[in-house]
């Protein structure tokens, strides 16, 4: 498994090696997933994006923390209703598995990326909380990347609810080893015998840890090589990037 932003791409961008790496995982017939806590895009538009950057792999091979919120919901309250605050990625989702949007006593209020939140749709949830709908989140993620900078994410604005309401967030996305389980399912693989690359250790590595499997941190991302003593907890590997993986495959 690997994560996708700072790993493969990094801003859209092609890291260089990943195009190599997941080439060499197909060729050989290996298992692999590529995961990501951002849950405002399909895997269909994901994997258009991943080839416009020159990585070409089949659709079933991402996993979203939109897709295992919608995974999560339907195992809890199948066929219940949510209102969303997000993107296409995570209303598709829900959509597909025959979750009604609404706000109207839903069941769910759920949390997702978008960097176009809007203050009366924040206050909807927050109101529609308080009236007694459960609180689920995608991902923890204070922050995501962009070009000018840090950007506000999930976890930031699922605090200000929670600071609005009381009520703290069920968060489904990494480092939840219920999404890592979830794409061990998917994969049918073993946790003994996969490995988790990404660049945050605050995700990526703490939840290949709790789900048992080897992890790589990769140094083109969040983390850099100084910040790592500060965490109780390592990866088994440090590499500068993705590309000194390929002869590993």
């Amino acid at each position: 498994m690997t994560d996708m932003d700072g790993v493969l791409v990094h801003e859209g961008r092609l890291i260089p090696g990943a195009d190599a790496f997941i080439g060499r995982l197909r060729e050989t017939g290996r298992p692999f997933l590529v995961l990501t806590n951002n849950s405002i895009f399909t895997p269909r538009d994901l994997q258009f994006r991943l080839r416009s950057s020159g990585i070409d792999l089949p659709v079933e091979s991402i996993w979203t923390s939109a897709l295992a919120t919608a995974a999560f919901l339907d195992d809890q309250r199948p066929g219940g209703s949510a209102y969303v605050v997000g993107e296409a990625g995570l209303t598709t989702a829900l959509h597909e598995i025959g979750y009604v949007l609404t706000d109207n006593a839903p069941d769910y209020v759920v949390l997702g990326e978008t960097r176009t939140y809007s203050f009366e749709a924040i206050t909807t949830a927050i109101r529609l909380i308080l009236g007694g709908a459960r609180f689920v989140a995608t991902n923890p993620d204070a922050t995501g990347p962009s070009g000018d900078g840090v950007l506000p994410a999930t976890g930031s604005v699922a605090a200000l609810m929670s600071r609005a309401t009381g009520v703290e967030p069920y968060y489904v996305g990494k480092p939840n080893p219920l999404m890592m389980r979830a794409a061990l399912n998917r994969l049918q693989a073993h946790s003994e015998t996969t490995v988790m690359v990404g660049d945050r250790m605050d995700t990526d590595i703490v939840a290949g840890l709790e789900a048992g499997m080897r992890t790589v941190l990769v140094l083109t991302g969040i983390v850099q090589a100084d910040e790592i003593d500060r965490f109780p907890y390592r990866p088994h590997r440090v590499v500068s990037s993705i590309a000194d993986l390929v002869d590993d495959v």
